[in-house]
């Protein structure tokens, strides 16, 4: 093989490397964090770390147990037995299977001189699944993680090291799987662009710059009432799950693990936009934004009426106008990036039907992830014609 191809993947393997790695090291840190709030008293703030990775475990498992049943009857590889998984599942190591999984398959494609169009169609698959889930670990537990340990810095007017360390992460964390999952579902396009050095830095800046100021809100709000941000968070979530359900998503096999898809996309649109649905999406992605900004001003004029009773407030006073000032740059770059770097598309009926699509040089049949190639259908446009420019199509994505 060429050598470009061949660094390429080997970068995606090493990404792939980091990216259980980091996996790992948030699950440490986050069980250290919860005994080191035992030790110093605070049960009620470890109770709440453990029950978000608990709840992001158990919801992740279910995915991927999902899945992997709806996937059994295509014999992509060999698999362990059904009761095997289910017991990995049970103890909570189904992603981390997966992980590994998607690592052998990675590593077996690049030590190979010129691998088969079958390897390098089922690392793909393999790895549009992780990237999916790792995004659902990102809002499910991380995002939650990062407002809790926002408030309790707020409302205890100090912060540990290792609170500063996790806030740090936690936000490039959150922006790097974002990215991550949109050069996954870019290996869904029929003409399978690279996502170059330039539009992955814009990419990447413009989530963490307008995921900011909505962490920083929300904790707020957290620091000031917390009994009643789960109020906050239940009453927006209703709304947000009866969006999702108007727009008739299909991602999921059966119509009960629909719904569990469903409470898990109105929690990403708590914090941030997410296409599910086909069409026009520039008006849905307006209405949301409105819709959490004006949510968002709400929850900062709460704060400056009661600011008294944080003791943090001098902080907060400069916080506040520079997350004004991330959210309007922030706002800024995704509209350079979908104006010149968001590609648009000719989609091909067969590419989005069924988990096996095309045929390899070899006869044998490509594998092909139906639900993220029909969410890529959704987040990219479709060209008007072969040479569709980006800014030709609609504003789809993630934010």
């Amino acid at each position: 093989m060429p050598w470009s191809p061949r660094a390429a993947l080997f970068w995606d393997l090493v990404l792939g490397v980091l990216g259980t790695l980091a996996f790992l090291i948030d699950v440490g840190a986050d069980l250290w964090a919860a005994s080191q709030y035992v030790l110093s008293g605070r049960y009620l703030w470890a109770a709440l770390v453990l029950a978000l990775l608990g709840l992001s475990s158990v919801a992740l498992q279910l995915f991927s147990w999902v899945w992997l049943r709806a996937d059994l009857s295509s014999p992509h590889a060999p698999k362990p037995p059904s009761h095997c998984l289910a017991l990995l599942h049970v103890l909570q190591l189904g992603y981390l299977y997966r992980c590994v999984q998607g690592l052998r398959q990675g590593l077996l494609v690049w030590r190979q001189e010129v691998p088969t169009q079958f390897d390098l169609a089922y690392a793909d698959f393999l790895s549009l699944d992780i990237s999916m889930l790792r995004l659902f670990e990102t809002f499910l537990e991380m995002t939650p993680q990062l407002t809790l340990v926002l408030a309790i810095m707020l409302q205890s007017g100090s912060a540990e090291y290792y609170q500063w360390v996790s806030t740090c992460t936690s936000f490039v964390g959150i922006s790097w799987a974002l990215l991550d999952y949109h050069r996954a579902l870019r290996t869904c396009l029929p003409s399978k662009p690279l996502l170059g050095p330039g539009a992955s830095v814009i990419y990447f800046l413009w989530n963490l710059l307008l995921l900011w100021p909505r962490v920083l809100v929300v904790a707020l709000f957290s620091a000031l009432f917390p009994r009643y941000v789960a109020l906050h968070f239940l009453g927006l979530w209703l709304v947000l799950l009866f969006w999702v359900w108007l727009q008739g998503t299909d991602f999921m096999p059966d119509p009960c693990s629909e719904w569990l898809y469903r409470a898990t996309v109105a929690t990403i649109l708590y914090f941030s936009w997410f296409n599910v649905a086909e069409g026009r999406t520039r008006g849905r992605a307006t209405i949301h934004l409105a819709f959490l900004l004006n949510d968002s001003l709400l929850l900062v004029v709460t704060w400056v009426t009661q600011s008294t009773w944080l003791p943090s407030g001098c902080l907060l006073q400069r916080l506040l106008p520079a997350a004004g000032a991330c959210f309007l740059l922030g706002l800024a770059l995704r509209l350079v990036y979908y104006r010149w770097l968001h590609p648009s598309c000719r989609w091909e009926p067969d590419q989005v039907d069924g988990t096996w699509g095309l045929h390899s040089l070899e006869g044998r049949q490509l594998p092909q992830n139906r639900r993220m190639a029909h969410l890529a259908k959704n987040f990219f446009p479709k060209g008007r014609d072969e040479a569709a420019l980006p800014w030709k199509g609609e504003v789809n994505g993630v934010l």
